[in-house]
């Protein structure tokens, strides 16, 4: 699966720079994703309905930040300034070290959900900008698509061994501690971006009238794609039902029969090991309709959630999940190529804003209706809910005949309907 990496391409001083910055930040947030479930359920007296208050003011800041993120990317002389401030605030403006504080003095649910909103605020501003730190690390286009190989090759690894340092580091230490290096991380990760800064001079920016006419330049075209908008719409269900299992139904259940934090830990390796190994086999893949494909990968989604409703034992647990993470990698390479193939480049950054808030649209009201609800009936009916809501999307997704029939030549429809004109 690694044999077509390029890892000559390290001997580029920015790129290992850039690779060790997303390594580092990518392994402190494996921490803190498991860490603040955990951290909040610990906490005296707390309810699932105060673990669906963190994660929503979490998530909730995304959205309200994301297309302004993705316009100040593009706008800004040097996006690596721009992720130093992010990364520094995430860590020295309390978001993480605070959590951290707060979880060690069981402190006021308010505050955490608070320093939760502004971590949520500083991702928001730096993803878009992330998604061209790429370019201006890699001027050659050749080489690009070898780069990103390689540095997701690195974040996956990182993944895999934070979450399996984890879910050791909260059982035995508590979730505080690991907080703790998770601030960490997104310090070191700062200073990282600052020396790549430093070595990557300023680029010229042309600026539109305004930030609001870019904003609906993009629009038009994200709806000018119907598989794109009916992608949109289906992963907005799908990652509402994933982000409420990953950060709260999952926890729940896993501390109530599965074993507490080292399983969960267990199983979101197990779900990522199988993401590397579908991202390696997505790379291989020629579907003659690569969205139709994508589409029905994305069922694998149900799977976590229809194994753990049943309350599975932890090896078939483990097992749906490597499943899920091979079917949701497909998914990603796939939709990833036909958005780059389809959407003209210079409009691809706000298109992908908008795609970005569209899918995480109603990730904070499944995290802020999840809990309440596993109160009231209990997290295995709202797990085997979730499971159906998935297979619905999908299923509603798939009447689309744009989804059904995109052709997966690799040429941009524009291209292929004059040759169809002169064909006929």
């Amino acid at each position: 699966m690694l044999l077509g990496l390029s890892f000559a391409l390290l001997s580029q001083p920015r790129l290992r720079l850039l690779a060790a910055a997303r390594f580092v930040s990518v392994l402190g947030s494996a921490f803190g994703s498991i860490a603040v479930s955990f951290g909040v359920l610990a906490l005296p007296g707390a309810t699932p309905w105060d673990l669906s208050l963190v994660l929503a003011c979490q998530a909730v800041p995304q959205l309200v930040f994301v297309l302004w993120g993705g316009v100040l990317g593009d706008r800004v002389p040097s996006r690596f300034r721009l992720v130093t401030v992010t990364e520094t605030a995430a860590a020295a403006a309390a978001c993480w070290a605070g959590l951290a504080a707060l979880f060690a003095t069981g402190g006021p649910i308010w505050l955490i959900a608070a320093l939760a909103a502004l971590g949520g605020a500083t991702r928001a501003l730096f993803s878009p900008a992330l998604e061209g730190v790429v370019i201006d690390v890699v001027e050659d286009k050749d080489d690009r698509q070898r780069a990103n190989a390689l540095l997701k090759v690195s974040t996956n690894t990182a993944r895999l061994l934070g979450m399996a340092l984890a879910g050791v580091m909260v059982s035995l230490l508590g979730p505080a501690l690991a907080l703790a290096v998770d601030a960490a991380s997104f310090a070191v990760c700062a200073v990282l971006f600052s020396v790549l800064g430093r070595r990557t001079p300023d680029r010229p920016v042309r600026y539109r009238s305004s930030a609001l006419r870019d904003l609906r330049e993009g629009w038009r075209e994200f709806v000018a794609h119907e598989w794109l908008w009916v992608t949109t719409g289906q992963l907005a269900f799908v990652l509402a039902v994933v982000n409420a299992v990953a950060g709260l139904l999952g926890p729940m259940l896993a501390k109530e029969y599965l074993g507490g934090a080292w399983a969960w830990s267990l199983v979101m390796v197990a779900q990522v090991a199988g993401q590397v190994g579908g991202a390696g086999w997505a790379g291989r893949l020629r579907p003659a309709r690569p969205m139709l494909l994508a589409t029905v990968c994305t069922a694998g989604a149900a799977l976590p959630a229809l194994l753990l409703a049943v309350r599975a034992p932890l090896p078939v647990v483990l097992a749906g999940a490597l499943v899920y993470g091979v079917m949701w990698d497909v998914t990603m390479v796939l939709w990833r190529t036909c958005l780059q193939h389809e959407v003209p480049e210079g409009a691809i950054s706000r298109v992908s804003s908008i795609d970005l808030l569209g899918c995480l649209a109603l990730a904070p009201a499944g995290l802020a209706v999840a809990g309440p609800l596993a109160a009231v009936f209990g997290p295995d009916v709202i797990m085997l809910g979730s499971a159906g809501l998935v297979v619905v999307a999908v299923g509603v997704a798939l009447l689309s005949g744009d989804i059904r029939t995109l052709p997966g030549d690799g040429k941009p429809r524009q291209e292929r309907a004059p040759a169809a004109a002169s064909a006929a």
